[in-house]
């Protein structure tokens, strides 16, 4: 195998050196050029907020709550340097969407956008966050006034059962977040969109077993009865469109797990030590 020898080694290692450095230079230079026309400030005013920065180690911890994957569509509404829409794309793998009211932030993003070499996942769109459709999105990031959390919270919980949405600092009233993170770093409390199941469900097994349930919601959070007794519903758990609680049907545990599709539910019932399929129908 051939050797390089003293001079031309060093000659080599010069010569990664330089482009190496030279190639540093030259990212540095373009995030440079893009800020020779705007440089935010924080604090400056916007469309119903100022803009302040979020930390990089908070974006990162806000992406891993969401637990973002390559096949999510991330939307972070107000995105003024497009910084976690980068991040989404760059260190997760997900396409990403930032929505800025700002024109200049809108031409900084995308300028960085380039610079990070993401242009094939990640975009910047001029627009009101009240106004655009992000109804595609399986990640929606937020860094808002608790007014405006709460202004789109309805527009939140009509998305897909299952969609996971991410705050910096700011909560979303008495909508309680599944998860919260608190670090030197910042606050950031995360929710999943859960399925509408409030009302009256018949399920049915495949012996033409059957039995109803009434279903209350607030949220996440449900309860109600089941069973001809009406008995009260234990161990509720609602994560997106996966649900799940128990009952007594005498002085046996019924045990529920259910995937809901609409007024549709599968379900597994456990009885008894056995489990049998079973179909719920939303009555009316």
């Amino acid at each position: 195998m051939p050797r390089l020898c003293p001079l031309r080694a060093f000659a080599a290692i010069g010569t990664v050196v330089f482009f190496a450095v030279a190639s540093l230079d030259a990212t540095a230079n373009n995030q440079e050029n893009c800020y020779r026309d705007f440089q935010p400030s924080t604090g400056q005013p916007g469309k119903d907020v100022v803009w302040v920065p979020t930390n990089d180690g908070l974006v990162k911890r806000m992406l891993e709550m969401a637990d973002v994957k390559p096949t999510d569509i991330v939307y972070d509404l107000g995105a003024g340097d497009g910084k976690i829409a980068i991040a989404a794309a760059r260190d997760f793998g997900a396409r990403s969407v930032g929505v800025e009211y700002n024109p200049n932030m809108v031409k900084l993003a995308r300028c960085l956008v380039k610079v990070a070499g993401v242009e094939d996942k990640a975009k910047i769109i001029q627009g009101d966050i009240f106004e655009t459709d992000f109804s595609e999105a399986t990640v929606v990031t937020l860094y808002l006034l608790p007014e405006l959390n709460l202004r789109l919270r309805p527009t939140l919980l009509k998305m897909k059962p299952g969609t996971r949405i991410v705050s910096h600092a700011f909560l979303m009233d008495d909508w309680e977040p599944d998860e919260s993170s608190s670090s030197e770093d910042g606050h950031a409390y995360f929710w999943i969109v859960p399925a509408q199941v409030a009302g009256t469900w018949t399920f049915r097994g495949p012996d033409a077993s059957s039995f109803d349930v009434h279903l209350e919601q607030s949220f996440q959070k449900v309860f109600g009865t089941a069973g001809p007794t009406k008995r009260s519903l234990t161990e509720t758990s609602l994560r997106g469109n996966e649900l799940e609680f128990a009952f007594n049907d005498g002085a046996v545990q019924v045990r529920v797990v259910a995937r809901v599709d609409g007024d549709r539910m599968d379900a597994q019932v456990t009885r008894d030590g056995k489990t049998m399929k079973y179909v719920g129908q939303r009555k009316g």
